[in-house]
């Protein structure tokens, strides 16, 4: 374009290109064409180009996939291996030990059957307790992070059980490793329970903010369970017995009835997590079936009363023991059975041990003078008297190899059979009895049967622990002296309830009642099942009973008679007294004497038995018919008056005592 400016342009300045590469040269002789028609257009060679590059070549990856898949082919074999063996093989075994360590199973204890009186009083209860348990495995250095874990809590625990704290510690660190139940106190109130639930939960908050502080409880449980406890204190303790320490009966009708008392136990079945139940776990439960009640056939006011009565006069006598029996003359039920001393079960620690039983039913000792009535019954229903028969009865009697007398020094006495009774004479009795047999070992043999009869030398049948069925030699062991002693009452012996037993047959008409403890039982269906009925058997005919009666009567009414103190103005009293030489326990040798008293009322219709015996009175007398006629009189007052029993109006028998020759 034309420059219009007027100025001058300075020349253009040529800047150099790329250089081109020079141009090959052609060799000679060649002929140099041009292009011909439809020809691409030659190309100059451009740059040169760099060497190409060899490419890179990887290995085969097969072998390594083979080698992989090898190790992996192993390790799933190796864990099938392991999965079929925990899953088949062992699979129970796995199981049971997973359950152990998940699962506890506790006990439920069953709630011990009650025990009443004829009208439904308590006597036995079981009230709310506690077992105090531990998991040890809980108070390991693992569990607690501290090496003392059992010492912590056994001085924890100490004071409030009232354990020693080494037995605690024992008990925590068993060694069984793999022990998780111990019980630790058994049968505690719920008070106790509580007060250590409180310290738990203490620790526990306090362990929450202050990590130095180990809740060393953690690992302490309490089970369900009950205690045995006894309303009215020592009140019949000689009949109810006690419970252990293992809940099990340990005396009396708690021993004797254990089994129906006890009932079945259930369990439970729960998970657990850090000592706690887990609700989601699922729990399985087994109720208890609680034991049945069982219903007494005595009646707690009389026995109440027979009970103060004979320790008054324990006391007083400065005894070793006595016993008062309290029979239904027409059922054969026992309505009272006390024995002093006694003891509370209630707490056994302060019991004497000598104590701790049913002296009336365990203790055998000669009965003396009130065994007589027997002989007399045996006399009359042989007809070998009646109670107008004469019987001559000298200061002294020798008879075998001994010189025989009565308890005081008389002259002659001249007695009726009546007589020989009322006034107790020893002498008396044996000649009455030498008339049951043309020879002595005839009449040995036929004052035998009729003791059997009345059940001496044999179980009473109330099947209760530590029962004594006495002794009583066949005749043909009877020494020269037992021939003539056995007759009023010494050579052989008894207990008690044979001794109460003896006078309800003769109240009963002649026939024996088997004695009976227990009316029934009432079953967790509350329905009421009544006791077996008792055995009967006649001893005596109806006729011998009444007649034994009405001599009875002369005892204690008659002004000879030994009876006098047991009298009860209104009513028409049967009784008998008894003071025998006493065989000393300890020695088996004769040292002091037991004292009893033992009949009926009314007279004329039986309804009562009341039988006393007191063991080696060491203050004031000893005579049975002194201090144990008062106490027959005041627990048979009392019995009448509880039970409603009215006078009968009738008139005494008032049959002769004597006569003149």
């Amino acid at each position: 374009m034309p420059d219009t400016s007027g100025e001058r342009q300075p020349p253009r300045r040529r800047v150099p290109g790329p250089a081109k590469p020079p141009r090959p040269r052609e060799p000679r002789g060649a002929v140099r064409r041009g292009p011909g028609p439809g020809a691409r257009p030659v190309r100059r060679p451009g740059a040169p180009r760099p060497p190409a590059q060899r490419p890179l070549r990887l290995g085969s990856p097969r072998p390594r996939l083979r080698t992989v898949g090898f190790a992996l082919t192993l390790v799933l074999l190796i864990f099938m291996g392991r999965l079929l063996q925990v899953q088949a093989v062992d699979a129970s075994a796995y199981a049971a030990k997973a359950e152990q360590n998940r699962y506890v199973v506790h006990t439920l204890a069953a709630e011990r059957g009650g025990i009443t009186d004829r009208n439904g009083v308590a006597l036995a209860i079981s009230e709310d307790a506690y077992d105090i348990t531990a998991d040890p495995t809980m108070f390991t250095r693992k569990q607690l992070k501290v090496d003392d874990g059992p010492e912590q809590a056994a001085a924890l625990l100490a004071p409030i059980l009232g354990k020693s704290q080494a037995d605690l510690v024992k008990l925590l660190r068993p060694e069984n490793k793999e022990l998780r139940y111990v019980r630790l106190a058994a049968r505690q109130t719920p008070q106790v329970w509580k007060q250590i639930k409180d310290l738990k939960t203490a620790l526990t908050s306090k362990a929450e903010t202050d990590h130095s502080t180990v809740n060393a409880l953690a690992g302490v449980f309490a089970d369900p369970s009950s205690q045995r406890v006894y309303p009215n204190g020592d009140l019949a303790a000689g009949i109810l017995g006690w419970v252990n320490a293992d809940g099990k009966g340990g005396g009396g009708i708690e021993q004797q009835l254990d089994k129906q008392l006890t009932g079945k136990d259930g369990k439970i079945r729960y998970a657990q997590s850090g000592g706690r139940e887990v609700p989601t776990a699922g729990s399985t439960e087994t109720p208890a079936v609680p034991g049945s009640d069982v219903e007494l056939t005595i009646d707690r006011d009389i026995q109440w009363a027979a009970q103060n009565a004979i320790t008054d006069q324990v006391k007083k006598s400065k005894a070793d023991r006595g016993y008062v029996v309290v029979q239904d003359t027409r059922t054969g039920q026992i309505l009272a059975m006390a024995d002093s001393p006694g003891f509370d079960p209630n707490d056994l620690s302060t019991a004497d041990a000598e104590a701790m039983g049913n002296a009336a039913l365990q203790d055998a000792y000669e009965p003396g003078s009130t065994a007589k009535v027997m002989s007399m019954a045996a006399v009359l229903e042989e007809n070998a008297a009646t109670p107008l028969t004469h019987v001559v009865v000298p200061n002294r009697l020798h008879r075998g190899d001994r010189l025989f007398k009565d308890d005081i020094d008389h002259a002659t006495w001249y007695l009726t059979l009546n007589g020989v009774l009322a006034k107790s004479s020893n002498i008396g009795t044996i000649l009455a009895t030498g008339q049951l047999g043309r020879t002595q070992q005839q009449a040995n043999q036929v004052l035998y049967s009729y003791l059997r009869r009345f059940g001496i030398g044999g179980y009473t049948g109330l099947g209760f622990p530590g029962e004594t069925p006495g002794i009583l030699a066949s005749p043909a062991k009877w020494s020269t002296s037992q021939q003539y002693t056995i007759p009023f009452g010494q050579g052989f012996s008894i207990n008690a309830m044979q001794a109460a037993s003896v006078y309800s047959t003769i109240a009963n008409g002649g026939v024996r009642v088997q004695p009976t403890l227990v009316r029934g039982s009432k079953g967790a269906d509350g329905n009421f099942t009544p006791a077996a009925q008792p055995k009967k058997s006649r001893v005596v005919s109806e006729k011998t009973a009444k007649t034994l009666a009405q001599m009875l009567e002369s005892v204690v009414d008659d002004e000879q008679g030994t009876g006098a103190k047991a009298a009860i103005p209104g009513y028409n009293v049967a009784g008998k007294t008894g003071t025998a030489n006493r065989v000393d326990p300890a020695t088996g040798r004769y040292r002091g004497y037991t004292s009893s008293f033992a009949g009926f009322a009314p007279a004329d219709n039986p309804r009562i038995t009341v039988y006393c015996a007191i063991q080696n009175a060491t203050a004031g007398s000893y005579f049975g018919g002194q201090i144990c006629g008062p106490i027959y009189k005041q627990v048979m007052e009392f019995a009448l008056k509880t039970l409603q029993i009215p006078p009968t109006g009738a008139k005494a028998a008032n049959l002769p005592v004597d006569y003149k020759p």
